[in-house]
């Protein structure tokens, strides 16, 4: 294993460079609760014969927990990632907090300019646990950023629990369990199984892609609840002053829909050129314009809602982040949520 990044390429195995950025994977618990203490390499060294997959470089980009993963850190990684892929190697692996991962994934998809496999992975248990799931994750994600089904056809994934899932349709579905990751949608990519990797899906890129762009801190998109009795005054007031929203992402209940209150205000929005894009909260399924009425899917998309097909309001809210950030009008916002139907 090559901690520096100095050794020599072995040439008779794929050379994976895996990206540490702290997360349950690399904490040990201390009176304050669990934080990241681990290096990328002590994770490494947990894993039982892991070399034999891949030649391994290790760098560490930054420690932190998931829930704390920002812009900068998660441009860091782009960063590294792009830098690995100058240098030569085969594939990436990104060992991650599971609370934003598959965030960082899709926000990965979206602006790589990389053919290179990206496989995110982490745990749920902490390094110091007693069975802890990182070493078998993290020798998962390994060996898919080293097959060669991932390395012909590129893309981001979230490997953990046997299981490999696309950026685009992963979620974290259960705050502890070990097999949190699901593709509600499609299902997974990939399963591990005893004879090795199979696939019940086909992998590569699916997310609208904004090659080279970057997370601007200065970008404001908020992402807005609908519930039973919802007013609307919380994002009425975040339409004025010096730090008015830039964009809005609707996580509306069923096909996208939102009270008549927060309707109103969103049409208010959409007047003021304020993109709004609708999302649906339950788990499965796209937002659509079916209903009509004050606040209805239908009713926003014809005042110029932008539809965000199956995507979960988080990851909507990254592919209007990264557009605005890169200076794109609404019909250009349109064309990338059009890509995803």
């Amino acid at each position: 294993m090559d901690q520096s990044g100095a050794a020599e390429r072995d040439a008779s195995r794929p050379e994976i460079h895996v990206l540490s950025t702290g997360g349950t994977i690399a904490s040990t618990a201390g009176e304050d609760g669990k934080t990241p203490s681990e290096s990328g390499s002590a994770v490494l060294e947990a894993v039982p014969d892991i070399e034999a997959l891949a030649s391994i470089r290790v760098d560490d980009i930054c420690q932190v927990s998931g829930f704390q993963m920002d812009a900068p850190n998660a441009n860091a990684v782009a960063d590294a990632v792009e830098r690995s892929a100058r240098a030569g190697a085969d594939g990436v692996v990104v060992t991650h907090g599971t609370d934003t991962m598959a965030e960082t994934a899709y926000f990965l998809e979206s602006v790589l300019e990389t053919d290179l496999p990206v496989v995110c992975t982490g745990s749920q248990r902490s390094f110091d646990q007693l069975g802890t799931d990182g070493p078998t994750n993290l020798r998962l994600a390994v060996r898919a950023a080293a097959h060669e089904r991932f390395r012909d056809a590129g893309g981001v994934y979230v490997a953990f629990n046997e299981t490999v899932h696309s950026a685009r349709d992963v979620v974290k579905r259960h705050t502890s369990k070990l097999e949190t990751f699901q593709s509600p949608n499609l299902g997974p990519v990939a399963l591990e199984t005893p004879a090795g990797l199979r696939f019940p899906g086909s992998p590569g890129p699916r997310v609208p892609s904004i090659p080279g762009a970057r997370l601007d801190p200065e970008v404001q998109v908020a992402i807005v609840t609908n519930a039973l009795g919802t007013d609307g005054g919380v994002l009425e007031a975040a339409l004025e002053g010096p730090d008015a929203v830039d964009g809005i992402v609707l996580a509306g209940t069923g096909l996208g829909n939102a009270t008549a209150p927060l309707g109103t205000v969103l049409e208010r929005a959409l007047e003021a050129d304020i993109p709004v894009v609708l999302t649906s909260r339950c788990h499965v399924g796209s937002s659509a314009g079916v209903y009509g009425g004050p606040g209805g899917a239908t009713t926003l998309l014809e005042a110029g809602a932008i539809g965000g097909s199956d995507l979960p309001a988080w990851k909507a809210r990254l592919t209007l982040w990264l557009a605005i950030g890169a200076g794109k009008d609404t019909a250009a916002i349109r064309a990338l949520f059009d890509e995803l139907e």
